[in-house]
This record gives structure tokens, C-alpha cells and sequence, in this order.
């Protein structure tokens, strides 16, 4: 939620309880489990009345809210997102907190699959003095990690995984993180509506059993990898183990890191010295 409203959207607020409530109760019905909060976040965000019926309309037939309002909460930061650009989750906030752990500060840190470059930028404000690169295929969230990662002193690529990368960066990387797509193919069709249908399948399909982009990923990382450096993924928990075995296949260093917290599984693999 937003940490401050204008004057103006706040007496808004403060005086259209009934206003609220029927908002609440549309989204309900629609089967947002966050009803109350999602319905302060719109009145909040709303310029006007027709703004606001849009925005709840659109909410209603299933838009993810991160699009309607253009920015996402993660790790503490407000995450530009556009529309047609996976939207980062909070469980990946655990992923930013192991590589935040091992960063030192001057780190060289890549965010491989950036997507809206959320995780980067989550770096570049813990870990002092990173040099910042990420990339991604897809246009549009490279037009939307640059208005995320270049504020925040970094570079961002366009092409596939580490084709565009300058070959300055080979070998150089300290801390390599990678959120890749790693849903199987065979379960896409049982996600939520607002993520199969509004954020690109290449941000979600994994391919046969969730990993074929993690291989990818691990084949070439100890190319670009610091001595000692590290790559980090998202896995479910199921597919960790396999993951860490890609990783030892490709010359890491694997070991599996969980949060039952967030419910959120993280493989990190290490090049050795």
C-alpha cells in the first residue's frame, strides 16, 4: 500500500465509506482475496470517478492489479510495471535477501530474465556500489526495467539470456540472479487467470519439467561468473533438488535454500575459487 495519499484522494476516501464498500463487494465477487486492501490502493490511485470505475472494472475482469495501478510493492520499493510484464512476487523477495547476503559492496550483479528489473534494483539499494546490468527478451519489459534499473546506476540488454551482454562482463560477475520461467508446461493452465492470461508464457513456461531455462542458464553461468561468484534461482521445492543437480552438472557449487515463510525455495550454485 502506498505509504502516503495526496490531500485530495485522502478526503476522497475518508469520505466515501459507502463508495468503498460496494468496491469491496465487486471485488469480492470477482475472487480477490484482498478485497479491502486492493479497493484503498484504487480509490487512492483514482483521479476521478470515471478513473475509478475503469480501474475497478478492469480489476473485475481479472487484470493483475500491479498493471492497473503501473507499480508493484517489492522489497519495500514501488516497482514500475507495465502492462504485459510479469509482475514480481513477494516470495521472490527471499531470493533478493540470500543474494543480498553474499553481495559484497562494488558487487558486479546481473538480473538474467529481469522482467520489470525488480530484483536488480532491489540490489542496487541494499548492496553498496553495485554495478548494475540486466536483460531480458522481451521488449517490453526491457523498456520497463530501464525505467526501474537505470535510475538506480544500471544497464539494461535486450536479447536472449546472455547474447546481448558485453563481453567485458565474461567472468567478471559476482552475484548472478536469475528469475526464469519454471512452471511445467502441463500446469500453465492451472494458474490464476491474471497470470496465464496478462504476463507473457515465455515469463512463465518452463518447459516439460519447469527447468529447460535454468539448464540454459547454468550451462553457460561459470563463463560469466567471478571465481566464487554465484548464481541464484527460483525453484518449487519439488524441483529444487533437481536443480541443484543441473547446477553440479554445469561445474557449481549447489545448495538449496528455503523460507517457509514466504514459501519460497532459492538454488544457489557457486563457481569454485
Amino acid at each position: 500500500m502506498p505509504a502516503s495519499f495526496s490531500a485530495q484522494n485522502s478526503s476522497a476516501h475518508e469520505s466515501s465509506t459507502p463508495e468503498r464498500g460496494a468496491i469491496v463487494t465487486r471485488l469480492r465477487v470477482a475472487g480477490c482475496v484482498f478485497a479491502e486492501d486492493e479497493a484503498d490502493l484504487l480509490l487512492s490511485a483514482a483521479q476521478t470517478p470515471a478513473d475509478l470505475e475503469d480501474m475497478v472494472s478492469r480489476r473485475v475482469a481479472g487484470l493483475p492489479l500491479e498493471h492497473i495501478l503501473g507499480w508493484a510493492q517489492f522489497c519495500g520499493l514501488r516497482i514500475a510495471v507495465d502492462a504485459g510484464v510479469f509482475v514480481p512476487r513477494r516470495r521472490t523477495e527471499f531470493l533478493v535477501h540470500e543474494a543480498a547476503a553474499l553481495a559484497r559492496p562494488g558487487a558486479v550483479v546481473l538480473d538474467l530474465c529481469c522482467g520489470s528489473g525488480a530484483l536488480g534494483t532491489a540490489l542496487a539499494t541494499t548492496v553498496p556500489g553495485v554495478e548494475l546490468h540486466a536483460a531480458d527478451i522481451e521488449p517490453s519489459a526491457v523498456r520497463c526495467a530501464r525505467r526501474n534499473i537505470v535510475p538506480a546506476g544500471g544497464r539494461v540488454y535486450e536479447g536472449d539470456l546472455f547474447d546481448p551482454l558485453p563481453e567485458a562482463l565474461r567472468g567478471r560477475i559476482d552475484i548472478l540472479v536469475a528469475n526464469t520461467p519454471y512452471v511445467p508446461t502441463e500446469a500453465i493452465g492451472m494458474m490464476p487467470p491474471e497470470a496465464r492470461i496478462h504476463e507473457p508464457r515465455v515469463t512463465l513456461d518452463g518447459g516439460l519439467d519447469g527447468l529447460d531455462v535454468q539448464r540454459r542458464v547454468a550451462a553457460d553461468a561459470g563463463l560469466w561468473l567471478a571465481p566464487g561468484g554465484h548464481l541464484l534461482v527460483e525453484a518449487s521445492e519439488r524441483q529444487a533438488p533437481d536443480a541443484a543437480a543441473i547446477f553440479a552438472a554445469s561445474g557449481l557449487i549447489p545448495r538449496i535454500a528455503r523460507s517457509e515463510e514466504l514459501d519460497a525455495t532459492v538454488v544457489i550454485g557457486t563457481k569454485p575459487q
